[in-house]
């Protein structure tokens, strides 16, 4: 593992100390070291995968604990920060509004970014299905649309989300 890894790992994990998974009460860093692991088992879309890696495990700390991006820059640099601010959900209005322009942020975002998006898909939906059948109606529904313009994503995690999403 490398430096940059092993640091955004240890900043995660520390960062998301107290917050839990919904559901199922795990620690949050259970879901970061999941979506790791399925980012790692594809073929890289950027020509550094310890940046994917480093983004993946960082990759709710701007969203979720109100990390700043200027830190990030800092400890981790400008590509693993912008990485995270493409995955991170800042926008404002209601739950539709959200999540058009959502879809449109990530629709332009890099194909790396994308791959770590639908590895996040993956892991949420799998929690969500189980424990929340009627949220998972309308969450999947969202999850559907989102893959619709991931189309620079790598195909193998696509097809285990859409089928997920399913």
């Amino acid at each position: 593992m490398s430096d940059l890894v092993l640091r955004a790992m240890k900043f995660a994990r520390e960062v998301h100390a107290d917050q839990r998974r919904k559901y199922t009460n795990n620690p949050y860093a259970d879901h970061l070291a999941e979506v790791v692991g399925i980012v790692s088992t594809v073929s890289p879309n950027h020509p550094d995968p310890q940046v994917t890696h480093a983004v993946a495990w960082l990759h709710d700390c701007v969203e979720d604990q109100s990390v700043s991006v200027s830190s990030l820059r800092g400890m981790f640099g400008e590509e693993v920060a912008t990485g995270v601010m493409w995955l991170s959900d800042l926008e404002q209005g209601n739950r539709a509004e959200r999540k058009a322009a959502s879809r449109q942020r990530l629709a332009a975002a890099p194909s790396w970014v994308q791959d770590i998006k639908v590895a996040d898909m993956i892991s949420n939906t799998s929690s969500i299905k189980m424990h929340d059948a009627k949220f998972a109606l309308k969450y999947l529904e969202e999850k559907r649309l989102l893959l619709d313009v991931l189309t620079l994503a790598n195909p193998e995690i696509l097809a285990i989300a859409r089928a997920q999403t399913d």
